[in-house]
């Protein structure tokens, strides 16, 4: 059976993508935040005029299972580590999308095997039970 060269493209297009999917490397969800923050001590020089305050406090913040804000505060020298793997988090999102989109594409472009082509082997299951030769099936639960 002769491929569509379309869907050869397609295939081709997926195993490129399954391959970037497989070095993205370390990825995390969430993202990363500055702040800067006043002390309340009135002789601090935070409590001056025009000062911005102490910091920056770099915080790294994700939802948890339950959809709570968790985060946590970075050291400062992880926190280009940890906005790399932030960067590596969405580029698996892109990509984990775009690997959908060419499925789609590529289930609607297979074609449909007509009836007789395609020859269903019994399971294990039902060559061990012995079968029915009558194919009937049970459509409603029973009583």
């Amino acid at each position: 059976m002769d491929i569509d060269p379309q869907l050869d493209d397609l295939q081709q297009q997926r195993t490129r993508l399954y391959d970037q999917l497989a070095a993205t490397g370390d990825l995390r969800r969430g993202s990363v935040t500055e702040s800067y923050r006043r002390c309340g001590k009135p002789n601090c020089a935070c409590a001056g005029e025009g000062h911005r305050g102490h910091g920056p406090r770099v915080m790294w913040t994700r939802k948890d299972a339950g959809g709570k804000t968790v985060g946590r505060q970075l050291k400062t020298g992880e926190v280009d580590k940890v906005r790399d793997e932030i960067a590596a988090y969405r580029r698996f999102v892109q990509l984990s999308h775009h690997i959908v989109a060419v499925n789609e594409t590529i289930c609607e472009a297979r074609p449909v095997e007509p009836p007789g082509d395609h020859q269903v082997e019994p399971g294990p299951a039902e060559t061990e039970k012995g079968g029915s030769s009558t194919g009937s099936s049970r459509t409603s639960p029973p009583s």
